[in-house]
């Protein structure tokens, strides 16, 4: 399947070749401190990178961490985040667990760094919150999902089974005179979402979508978006569904909102995957 794409619409402010000329810090700034540590971000639909520090530290204090500070610097996607890596603008880059083994597993000169992170995020879809219909049904999909053991079933096979191999396309099914809806994806945070380069989609993210479009009995149009503007792009209309949003998980955090990924007008189906936050860093 060839996913259409948005071209450049609602891209925010990070340009690739300014990665090597020191850009791709804040927009807000970003006053370095002397013990500032500077971490790649794919950007939030909501937060800010101020609030995002501002959790960071919170969550520094509440481990007792001295002597640094993890200042936090947006990248619309991974691949510009891997650049800024590379190229030491970054001096680690954040991600979810599943993610990092399967970069690392393709670029030797990475590893997931031994810092104590205990941050989960639960994966949902998002959507417009008129499409009330539209939830009710996605979240009925994803129960019965879970209770079949599907989802478990998935994450094996296109997440666990995957680290050492490249994800095959996944082909959504088309459905005579079904309804069609529109989902956003990135297609870039493998090995959950995917495109691969002849432009078809894989991934996790896509063959929960192949199951979740036979649940609901609507046809699936994948809609290729930067990752940094998700948001806009629901809020536009020019997608129903966003694939994926996040929503922190752990209880012992109380300081991060529960809603700190959600901006207003939108809502967050029931969670069908849940990752633990880890960082990355070149190899000494």
């Amino acid at each position: 399947m060839n996913i259409k794409k948005i071209a450049k619409i609602i891209l925010t402010s990070v340009v690739a070749g300014a990665l090597f000329t020191g850009c791709g810090q804040s927009e807000e700034g970003a006053s370095k401190q002397n013990s500032d540590i500077k971490l790649g971000m794919i950007r939030y639909m909501n937060a800010s990178e101020n609030q995002i520090n501002e959790y960071m530290g919170k969550y520094e204090e509440m481990h007792g961490i001295k002597g640094f500070h993890h200042n936090v610097i947006f990248y619309d996607n991974l691949n510009l985040m891997l650049m800024g890596l590379n190229s030491k603008s970054v001096e680690k880059i954040s991600t979810y667990k599943c993610v990092a083994k399967y970069t690392i597993a393709r670029n030797e000169n990475l590893d997931i760094t031994n810092e104590k992170n205990d941050m989960i995020d639960d994966f949902c879809f998002a959507l417009r919150e008129d499409d009330v219909e539209l939830k009710n049904s996605i979240d009925k999909a994803i129960k019965e999902m879970e209770e079949d053991n599907i989802i478990d079933k998935l994450i094996k096979e296109y997440i666990i089974d995957v680290q050492n191999n490249e994800p095959s396309a996944v082909e959504i099914a088309h459905i005579d005179g079904a309804q069609t809806i529109k989902v956003g994806v990135t297609g870039d945070l493998p090995p959950l979402d995917l495109i691969t380069a002849d432009g078809k989609a894989a991934g996790f993210n896509t063959a929960v979508l192949s199951e979740i479009s036979k649940h609901i009995g609507k046809n699936i149009e994948l809609v290729q978006i930067e990752g940094g503007a998700r948001a806009a792009a629901l809020n536009s209309k020019n997608v129903d569904v966003l694939f994926w949003a996040i929503i922190p998980k752990n209880d012992t955090l109380k300081f991060i909102p529960q809603n700190v990924d959600k901006p207003a007008g939108i809502e967050f189906s029931s969670p069908y995957y849940e990752d633990s936050i880890v960082h990355i860093a070149l190899k000494k």
